[in-house]
């Protein structure tokens, strides 16, 4: 029922949907033709939700993904986002928020930076190479296998060294919500460090500003 209520608000939106009805043909559809976004229920048969994130992810580090998770699930949640989904939405749902969830993600995985932001679209600190406009990072000479919202995060932040953000200001810049599970930015500032950082567990890069949120600070800020 989930999955034919979602199909139809889609279509109603202008997208082409495809179905899958468990885990096993989520991977054979995704190998078939590689879609613009996947939106995975968690509870799925023969092959679980976490699994197929999981493969997803290790195939393609800017295919977006989308979650639909029950309301108690947050550990799975949580291990969803560490794994590499963009974005989550709860059931119960509106399908109309999750329509917008949608364009939210293909909106920022798209994007172009705007004007005024121009003369940071190339951003350089120390061996951190982020393309804003090309949506390519790069550590040393190794590239970066970034998700969507990791990239996001990391654009944000590297243009802005030594500003202080709170997760919900984080939460309203780079995911767009007003509202929502704060604990996605802390997940994917913990993925982000995983991936920056020399020492993850002693980060120079993105510090934590105990009770108010994070800061860029970089090779080259005092």
């Amino acid at each position: 029922m989930v999955r034919d209520v979602v199909t139809r608000y889609l279509d109603r939106s202008g997208y082409q949907v495809q179905v899958a009805g468990d885990g096993e043909q989520a991977m054979h559809a995704v190998a078939g033709r590689v879609p613009d976004i996947v939106i995975l229920d968690l509870m799925l048969p023969r092959l679980g939700g976490l699994e197929v994130c999981r493969r997803l992810r290790s195939e393609s580090a800017d295919l977006p993904i989308v979650m639909l998770t029950a309301l108690g699930e947050e550990e799975d949640r949580v291990l969803g986002l560490e794994l590499g989904a963009d974005d989550y939405v709860t059931k119960p749902f509106s399908p109309r928020e999750l329509v917008l969830r949608v364009a939210s993600v293909l909106r920022r995985s798209r994007e172009v930076p705007a004007a005024r932001e121009a003369e940071t679209a190339h951003v350089t600190d120390g061996d951190l190479r982020v393309d804003v406009l090309g949506r390519r990072a790069s550590l040393g000479d190794r590239a970066l296998a970034l998700t969507v919202r990791e990239f996001d995060l990391l654009a944000f932040l590297v243009r802005r060294p030594g500003q202080v953000f709170t997760r919900a200001e984080l939460l309203e810049q780079v995911w767009g919500w007003n509202f929502g599970d704060q604990s996605t930015v802390t997940v994917h500032v913990r993925r982000l460090r995983e991936k920056i950082e020399a020492n993850p567990t002693k980060p120079t890069r993105i510090a934590t500003v105990w009770g108010v949120g994070y800061r860029y600070d970089g090779h080259s800020s005092p």
